[in-house]
């Protein structure tokens, strides 16, 4: 399990990656800049023009490890991956819950109570440590209208109406994330959320850590055998990873959300590190994106206690362990599935 820590992210233009022995070996400029053993990674992301040999796709499929390309400023392209893992009564038990909408919302109920339970939490947090730095009233009201929202869970609602609490939660929570930013508040003001293509430097850092967060959650799900495409907040649709966009809410505050601040408040991000397209569009420059990911990758290195499982888990190692716990609980061994709560 310790491997799916590791996913090996390929920024430098123009590198190529190939196969020597069980190595994989990254060169640019005519010169190797890494080896790295197969086994000691789950993924490898590969960001604009870089490029693979085909021996080497084929030998990170055989070890299951996958291959995303993303472009440059980090929209999702493609995935190589080797055949499917897992048990097929598992999938097949996956897709037969995912056709009962009375099961679906139970589990999109657990699912939101991790999310809104978690943004909650950021928001506690700004408060335990820059109370007298940020809008203090704003912030606790909306503290208490999670509250409210996690309180209408007591009782079983369909999917629409569960749908219609994660908007009313995120409306409430986006509200007042710009008060949690208290460096940089020229260069790194937040308005409203906004993506495809982001327009500003705060929704550019969102996107592109959920997209990080969206690789691991995915190849943390077919590492147990589930089919990250079907999902039950998210129903299915064309080329969307449903179940993996399901996972993946309850990690948005508590690792995205919350690396995003760290990364703007102790300035690891500088204003000059992103730039505005003529689209409209924010991206970020290749320092920029490396610093990005380098937090990320130590994020992941860091403990904490899991409240489920009450043991010590690096943070890495959650998106394994909750598709675990999705997978138990889809197989009848839990009684509900319990998510990922911060506290």
């Amino acid at each position: 399990m310790r491997k799916h820590l590791n996913t090996l992210y390929v920024t430098t233009q123009g590198a190529y990656l190939s196969k020597e022995g069980e190595t994989i070996v990254v060169k640019a400029d005519g010169e190797v800049r890494l080896r790295l053993p197969v086994h000691t990674i789950d993924g490898i992301v590969c960001f604009g023009n870089v490029s693979c040999s085909p021996y080497l796709m084929g030998f990170c499929a055989e070890n299951d490890v996958a291959v995303s390309f993303l472009s440059e400023h980090g929209r999702f392209l493609a995935r190589v991956q080797g055949p499917v893992s897992g048990n097929v009564l598992l999938r097949r038990e996956q897709y037969r819950k995912a056709d009962d909408l009375i099961f679906s919302a139970g589990a999109a109920k657990s699912i939101l109570t991790g999310k809104i339970a978690n943004c909650r939490s950021v928001l506690q947090r700004a408060l335990r440590d820059h109370a007298d730095k940020i809008a203090e009233q704003d912030v606790r009201h909306a503290v208490l209208r999670l509250n409210r929202c996690l309180e209408t869970f007591d009782q079983d609602q369909p999917l629409d109406i569960l749908r219609g609490i994660e908007g009313d939660a995120a409306h409430i929570y986006f509200d007042v994330f710009d008060h949690l930013i208290i460096t940089q508040k020229e260069a790194f003001r937040f308005q409203d959320r906004n993506r495809r293509p982001p327009l500003d430097n705060v929704n550019c850092l969102l996107s592109f850590i959920y997209t990080l967060l969206m690789h691991d959650v995915r190849s943390a799900l077919e590492s147990v055998g589930l089919d990250p495409a079907v999902g039950f907040l998210h129903r299915d649709r064309p080329g969307r990873p449903g179940l993996a966009l399901d996972l993946m809410e309850e990690f948005r505050p508590f690792i995205g959300d919350r690396l995003v601040l760290s990364l703007i408040n102790l300035q690891q991000v500088q204003p000059k590190g992103f730039k505005k397209m003529e689209s409209g569009a924010v991206v970020m420059n290749d320092d920029t994106r490396k610093a990005v990911l380098v937090a990320y990758q130590e994020r992941k290195q860091e403990e904490l206690s899991h409240p489920f499982l009450d043991e010590k888990v690096m943070i890495g190692m959650l998106f394994h362990v909750q598709a675990l716990l999705m997978a138990r609980y889809l197989r009848g061994d839990l009684d509900g599935y319990p998510p990922f709560i911060w506290k």
